[in-house]
């Protein structure tokens, strides 16, 4: 069901708080790299994450358990693409990248969600929603590479940048599968997919632990995964999944192009950096693409 007119603007703000906590992950993720194993920041992200959610969401569970076990195939696909794959792959990412290159990459995934969406159901775009797309990924472009387009020039692809590559084309694959989904409560699929991608990570978190050894909980391991377990988990896919549901996967993709924003505004904030002409430049180019897909 989509949203009428009237409705849309809660939505998309709904939807803009998901890029908002995904931006904080990125930077977390990049700083507790020495701290934490990639596949066990990602396996205690999703258990921690699952473990807060079933006291709560336990009566919706229970009462979708058939429709979950009918759709199981869909639910541990989604699982798989969304839970299990998609953050191991960022994690890991950030050990051999940039965070240009990161996040530069991370700005295709609407496109690659139009074109999935394409494949799979013949949605098409018009040429002015095409722009809106181009203009939102020249966007976010501008603000992660600071206005220097040489340092596009420059970039070499590592096997980090091959690492999100995949993760975005899983992540896409993940939103544009997202309506195929089994008709249950919206908690309870999440309880239902996160369970299930911690059961994915279980084998690999294992051979982690006897490849690289554990990692030391000290508060400020512990806080970060507090926070990767609750905002870019719990609530980021909470409200990126209702704006699948309500405004389709083209348009919810398209904020993904935010991540940079949000990014630049978290350092501005917490890091002490300064708002520059790049940064206005890349918001206002994000924010015509966004009229412009939407008209």
């Amino acid at each position: 069901m989509k949203a009428s007119p009237k409705s849309k603007l809660p939505v998309f703000l709904m939807v803009a708080v998901a890029p908002m906590c995904w931006a904080g992950n990125i930077v977390l993720a990049k700083g507790v790299a020495e701290l934490i194993p990639p596949v066990s920041l990602a396996f205690w992200r999703w258990m921690v994450a699952f473990m807060v959610l079933l006291p709560l969401t336990w009566p919706y569970v229970k009462r979708d358990w058939k429709t979950a076990l009918a759709g199981w195939k869909i639910l541990g696909l989604l699982a798989l693409f969304g839970v299990t794959i998609f953050n191991t792959l960022l994690y890991t990412a950030m050990h051999t990248t940039t965070a240009i290159n990161g996040a530069l990459i991370q700005t295709t995934m609407p496109a690659v969600i139009i074109v999935i969406s394409l494949i799979l159901y013949g949605e098409r775009v018009s040429g002015i929603q095409a722009a809106g797309v181009m203009l939102c990924v020249v966007g976010a472009g501008v603000v992660v590479l600071k206005g220097r387009w040489q340092a596009l020039i420059d970039l070499a692809l590592a096997q980090g940048d091959l690492l999100m590559i995949v993760a975005v084309v899983l992540y896409a694959l993940y939103s544009a599968l997202l309506p195929k989904r089994p008709n249950m409560h919206p908690m309870s699929f999440l309880t239902y997919t996160f369970g299930l991608g911690c059961l994915g990570l279980l084998p690999l978190y294992l051979w982690e632990i006897s490849a690289v050894g554990t990692f030391t909980l000290t508060p400020g391991v512990a806080g970060s995964i507090g926070y990767v377990a609750l905002f870019p988990s719990i609530v980021a896919y909470f409200c990126w999944n209702r704006g699948v549901a309500v405004i389709g996967a083209n348009r919810t993709g398209l904020f993904i192009n935010l991540i940079p924003v949000f990014a630049a505004i978290l350092a501005i904030l917490f890091l002490g950096e300064s708002l520059k002409s790049f940064h206005l430049a890349g918001m206002a180019l994000i924010l015509a693409g966004f009229v412009m897909f939407n008209r």
